[in-house]
């Protein structure tokens, strides 16, 4: 496990289903496993030879599009670091966001990003845009000083290492300034196996997304633990969920699963109960993920598409998935529970880090192999996260006697630690 990358995954899943679907944008082109890794390899050489050096950070900012992951694989490829951000962020906030973690580049889209763009200037920071078509990707820089020191001839050369950072996001910071979230190669490669082995993820698998990949949820469970498992994905062609045309692309692609937040769920259901389509496809199940979903709502979904509807519970500082209800074959599941924990440990523990009985309140603690080494630059935020041995979550809860996790609400405090993606 600790010498597990990301990308080894994603190649040894190209190498066992390289004529498989990987990648969709509905209606318009649909690309294997095995060019999928062609398209990143390719990228990831452009962006090594154009200066992007190991240890870098490269902000994306993207709808989402094919571009943008072929261009996040890409900067993890090149060892560099991929900081995915809001397209809909204001100058200021890019600002913020570029400067906090310190970002050498910025990458979009041809059409670009006004606001964006402005911070990066104001920050001295080179822009390169990415165009995809006829199945192939190329770097436009607008700076001309973007350059690389020794260029090379093939990215075999570049080797990826378990401990590379290859992913840095920002928690949702709703009461404090948002702490920036270091993941390691293997960080991101334990929980996309975690989800994996967890929904029984395979090449027969198909799914949509509707979620923004620059969230844990979407890009870890939706894109990353589909690609790994050899399954396919496809993006809505507006970039963006859209439910007029969510489960026309559900049928057209085959889809067995999706994943959404609450507030997706009951857009869905809405537009079930107000223009029902004329037929739904087989899912093996639907998961909800980064905010409580109603024990109504839980039925209803399970009623009107039948399939179980699974709860989770994640966060970005555990590279997603923390727990999560089991596929029915693996035991029930329970409205109103967050599931059991998955490839990592979990305790509720009291405020001397004593750990507590089943149906006994306190904080949820986890610590794994998917679970960030610290916040980047943020002692104090670390000294109050790391304690007893365990990264506490912030959130209170309780297991109750068939070890299910139950929440029960947030530790009033100064520090919001956790980002719920």
């Amino acid at each position: 496990m600790e010498n597990m990358t990301l990308t080894a995954l994603l190649k040894e899943s190209a190498g066992k289903f390289p004529s498989r679907r990987a990648l969709s944008v509905s209606g318009k082109f649909d690309l294997t496993h095995s060019k999928l890794q062609q398209l990143i390899d390719q990228a990831a050489l452009s962006l090594v030879n154009s200066g992007v050096k190991p240890g870098d950070f490269v902000a994306l900012t993207y709808p989402n599009s094919v571009e943008f992951v072929i261009m996040f694989l890409a900067v993890i490829r090149a060892r560099a670091t991929a900081v995915p951000l809001n397209a809909a962020y204001t100058a200021e906030e890019f600002e913020f966001y570029l400067s906090d973690s310190e970002s050498k580049i910025l990458l979009t889209s041809p059409e670009g990003n006004a606001s964006a763009q402005l911070a990066a200037k104001k920050l001295n920071l080179p822009h390169t845009t990415t165009t995809f078509s006829n199945e192939e990707i190329t770097l436009s820089s607008t700076d001309s000083d973007l350059k690389s020191d020794s260029s090379i001839d093939s990215i075999s050369k570049v080797v990826n290492e378990a401990s590379d950072v290859a992913l840095f996001l920002h928690t949702s910071g709703t009461t404090s300034r948002p702490k920036g979230v270091p993941l390691t190669q293997v960080n991101l490669a334990a929980s996309v196996q975690n989800i994996r082995s967890v929904y029984k993820l395979s090449e027969s698998d198909s799914t949509v997304i509707v979620l923004p990949l620059f969230h844990v949820h979407g890009l870890m469970c939706g894109l990353l633990g589909s690609l790994s498992a050899g399954a396919a994905v496809t993006l809505p062609a507006a970039g963006r969920f859209s439910a007029t045309t969510f489960w026309s692309d559900m049928i057209k692609y085959n889809a067995t699963w999706y994943t959404a937040v609450p507030t997706i769920h009951q857009i869905i259901l809405e537009r079930h109960v107000n223009k029902p389509e004329p037929s739904y496809p087989k899912l093996r199940f639907i998961r909800s993920c980064s905010a409580s979903l109603a024990p109504s709502i839980l039925s209803k979904l399970e009623e009107s598409f039948g399939a179980p509807v699974l709860e989770a519970y994640a966060m970005t500082e555990a590279a997603h998935l923390m727990s999560t209800n089991p596929l029915p074959e693996n035991g029930p599941h329970k409205a109103g529970s967050v599931g059991k924990p998955v490839g990592q440990e979990m305790a509720i523990l009291d405020d001397n880090g004593v750990q507590q009985p089943a149906q006994a309140s306190g904080e949820v603690c986890i610590r794994g192999p998917n679970v960030t080494k610290g916040y980047k630059n943020n002692p104090e935020a670390n000294k109050a996260a790391f304690r007893f041995g365990w990264f506490h979550t912030g959130d209170l809860g309780f297991l109750d006697s068939d070890g299910y996790l139950h929440l029960v609400g947030r530790i009033k405090e100064l520090i919001n630690r956790g980002g719920k993606y």
